[in-house]
């Protein structure tokens, strides 16, 4: 495994919009998969449909990318929840967010 990265990721499963979190994700040697929560991802090399990884084992779909710091990472700009990793939550709100205030803040919008 190489860097690590706060990531917003989200599960397409054949809709525009899923569910979403935001967490840690570490990258193969290589910088091709992306690792999340046991879970490996490639990239679909831009055949997906609003999805740009899917998880090798399931094949589902998924949207990967970095989290912006206004908090608009939806490609819609949804209302719906996006869960933040309790591990990296303190760092997404000071780090990421800029707003540290924030911190004990499960969900991101």
């Amino acid at each position: 495994m190489k860097d690590s990265r706060i990531m917003y990721i989200e599960r397409k499963a054949g809709n525009l919009t899923g569910e979403a979190r935001i967490g840690r994700v570490t990258f193969s040697n290589s910088g091709k998969s992306i690792y999340y929560n046991g879970l490996r991802f490639d990239s679909l090399k831009g055949a997906g449909f609003k999805a740009n990884y899917f998880e090798t084992e399931s094949g589902e779909e998924y949207w990967i990318s970095g989290c912006k710091k206004n908090g608009s990472d939806r490609l819609y700009n949804e209302k719906n929840p996006i869960r933040i990793d309790d591990d990296i939550r303190e760092e997404y709100w000071t780090e990421i967010r800029n707003k540290p205030e924030l911190k004990d803040r499960t969900i991101a919008n």
